[in-house]
């Protein structure tokens, strides 16, 4: 169902907002608090561009510079713009929407600096979808842990994805693992975060994100985890789940 949806929940939670207000200026700092998001860059961007390309039948070859030329893409929670801009330089026409005005704000001059086009806007999903707005691929990439109403924020997600389009999940999963290394380990031990950067019980299982999007008419395709190599230091994808992982969905 992709009509417009009365009394859609608020999914935006104030605390975290605030939070990543507060890391505006520092979101391309490839050594500060989004030093992690840096590094899963890589291995994010070359999966959407991957999967993308062949789901709207694009070459993604080496020799294709422009593998996602004129898909429409929307990055929920879109933060500093870490992924809109790379997915912009492959040919996606990106929007990519946060509900922190500084975290816009930053974007937005980043682009800028970069000579990209990309269409920054200070709302919310729910404000978004309830607008009519359609898009090709809509991402909710390391966002969902950090919503008020997880349901509903994945189906204004869903309500997005336009008849053949597709969706992509990135989170953390709730389990014994990753509280011990996604929680504990990266935010006190490692310290790749910085402590309370996450609340272990808002990680999400696949089955529930899956479940969330399948009002919305989405079923899912694929579940790739994406795991760390301490030897050489990078991030890859992986058949092991129990952390990271990637979720994609399409709609027919």
């Amino acid at each position: 169902m992709t009509e417009t949806r009365a009394a859609r929940p608020v999914t935006v939670d104030p605390r975290e907002i605030g939070k990543f207000a507060r890391m505006a200026e520092r979101w391309w700092d490839p050594e500060g608090e989004m030093k992690p998001l840096h590094a899963l860059n890589p291995v994010r961007v070359a999966y959407l561009r991957d999967r993308i390309a062949a789901h709207f039948g694009h070459a993604a070859d080496s020799g294709n510079l422009s593998p996602l030329e004129g898909v429409s893409i929307l990055d929920a929670g879109c933060g500093g713009g870490l992924l809109a801009e790379p997915l912009a330089r492959l040919g996606a026409r990106v929007t990519g929407i946060d509900a922190a005005s500084e975290t816009i704000k930053a974007a937005k001059a980043h682009a800028e600096r970069q000579g990209l086009e990309i269409d920054y806007r200070r709302t919310t999903a729910e404000e978004l979808a309830d607008s009519g707005a359609r898009f090709d691929a809509v991402l909710a990439m390391e966002i969902v842990e950090h919503v008020a109403e997880l349901d509903s924020f994945l189906c204004a997600c869903g309500d997005m994805v336009r008849p053949g389009g597709v969706c992509v999940v990135a989170t953390l999963n709730r389990t014994m693992k990753s509280l011990l290394m996604a929680k504990i380990g990266a935010e006190y031990v490692l310290g790749w975060l910085p402590p309370g950067t996450h609340d272990w019980r808002k990680f999400v299982r696949p089955s529930e994100a899956a479940a969330a999007l399948r009002p919305a008419g989405l079923r899912v395709r694929e579940v790739k985890g994406v795991a760390f190599d301490p030897l050489r230091g990078d991030w890859h994808l992986s058949g092991d789940t129990d952390v990271n992982y990637m979720l994609l969905a399409e709609k027919p």
